[in-house]
């Protein structure tokens, strides 16, 4: 058992749930709707084997609990991310592509990425995980896509392996290309594999990995990478075979201008059409990123309860443009965050990442395009539902407890705690989680991971990078 005591809690009451972002909003399924988190101030939780037990105003430590003292902490559902490239930790920050637009920027590094090896992919998801976990995260997926013919190894069960070894819970997606440069794609020959392979192991990784319980701590998705890199074929195929299985499906979709064009010269259609075509919709697909819908797609995604994964610093980064998230709300899409590719954002900062997702639906619609409640029911409430969490995602009796505890007495908090809920996001620099919680076990202490040494993943994922570097000649 563990025992938070005297917290900041920003707990959903149960009477009064969910909420709507506009007169017209109309949540598209149960789970989809806004949470509102009201801040319960000076309370007691406890949690109870892997689940929220008690939240009150004082509660008796039972014997042999852990009590931490969170009288000094704003307590949050744990963060949810929802699209990331683990892998793409090793080649942040290159300065061949730091001006690059999206395509030009994948060419580029698909000659790098290319050398993975089974160290780098497991050091890699060990170093984007304890980032993820020590700025508030406790669920995350993958999108791991690049499947190098010179592989030895599985690479779902080196990331299975990291997230144990950090303790997140992982809900990755087993990626996937099938077209190269031969077919008319952007990635090298040896980075994809024929579609009958991708099926096949697809479909092991199922029968290894998912787990559909409500409270699994592995669950796997099926993601044929984008429009432009895998056939219609595979789109249908997987589509069909995660379903079998009861899991969900993602990809890339209107993430550039270009992406438009591509489909609309190759397929005759826009992106979003082609996903209705494929049965690549639902209440079980998400996509990342989703900038170039229109107004017509929007409904149809509100219809039919098909997610999307808002990555604000990726798409700043690349100039690839503003998700229309404020809309989206209002509609009643499903809207998660994501950090996306650490190439392409450069950290997996997960509080960061709500923070960006407020300013920037502020630059595009105003001063309400986002409120602190909103970004923050994004980043947790909204992340779980599209990763099919139903029971995280909330500081509630009965739910996981996967919760995340942020120190506000510091100084950049200073003369901002009149609500310190929202000073997470308004306030502070300084994006370190102090205690992380995930199924009812800590993680992070005092800002520091308990299961795993900072210092080794470090090391190893430089060692990592640069043999990467060396084989690929820009070292």
């Amino acid at each position: 058992m563990i025992l938070l005591k005297d917290c900041f809690a920003a707990a959903v009451p149960a009477a009064t749930g969910t909420i709507s972002r506009g007169a017209e909003a109309a949540p598209a399924s149960e789970g989809a709707g806004l949470r509102r988190f009201d801040l319960l101030r000076d309370v007691d939780i406890l949690v109870d084997g892997n689940r929220i037990a008690k939240i009150a105003p004082t509660i008796e430590a039972p014997e042999g609990a852990t009590v931490i003292d969170a009288s000094r902490h704003v307590v949050l559902p744990g963060l949810v991310n929802t699209h990331h490239h683990f892998y793409q930790t090793l080649t942040r920050n290159l300065p061949a592509v730091q001006d690059a637009k999206l395509f030009d920027w994948l060419v580029y590094l698909y000659e790098i990425w290319k050398y993975l090896d089974p160290e780098a992919v497991y050091w890699s998801s060990m170093l984007a995980m304890a980032e993820l976990a020590k700025t508030g995260c406790t669920l995350t997926t993958d999108h791991h896509y690049l499947y190098p013919t010179s592989f030895d190894g599985d690479i779902p069960s080196l990331q299975f392996r990291a997230a144990a070894d950090i303790g997140l819970r992982f809900a990755p997606t087993r990626g996937s290309m099938s077209r190269s440069k031969k077919d008319g794609g952007l990635p090298p020959d040896s980075t994809v594999q024929d579609e009958d392979s991708i099926l096949a192991h697809s479909e092991e990784t199922l029968r290894r990995f998912h787990d559909p319980a409500p409270d699994a701590m592995r669950k796997v998705a099926l993601a044929p990478c984008s429009p432009f890199s895998v056939s219609e074929r595979l789109m249908v195929d997987s589509a069909a075979l995660a379903r079998r299985y009861g899991a969900r499906i993602h990809t890339h979709l209107a993430e550039t201008s270009d992406e438009d064009d591509y489909c609309v010269e190759v397929y005759g259609r826009r992106p979003l059409e082609v996903m209705r075509d494929c049965d690549f919709v639902g209440p079980d697909v998400w996509y990342a990123h989703g900038i170039f819908f229109n107004d017509e797609e929007l409904d149809f995604l509100a219809k039919t309860g098909t997610g999307v994964a808002h990555c604000p610093s990726s798409n700043m980064r690349l100039g690839s443009g503003i998700c229309r998230v404020h809309e989206m709300l209002g509609r009643g899409v499903p809207v998660g965050l994501g950090v996306d590719g650490s190439a392409s954002n450069d950290t997996s900062d997960m509080l960061g990442e709500a923070r960006q997702a407020l300013l920037l639906q502020r630059i595009k619609y105003g001063s309400a395009g986002l409120t602190a409640g909103e970004a923050m029911h994004i980043a947790t409430a909204g992340g779980a539902h599209i990763l099919g969490f139903e029971e995280a995602g909330e500081i509630t009796e009965g739910r996981l407890a996967d919760i995340a505890l942020f120190d506000v007495m510091k100084l950049e908090y200073a003369g901002a705690l009149s609500d310190p809920l929202a000073a997470l996001l308004f306030s502070g620099y300084n994006h370190g989680v102090d205690h992380l919680i995930v199924n009812g076990k800590q993680v992070v202490r005092h800002g520091l991971l308990l299961r795993a040494d900072e210092e080794t993943i470090r090391r190893n994922a430089l060692s990592a990078c640069e043999r990467m570097y060396k084989k690929a000649g820009i070292l």
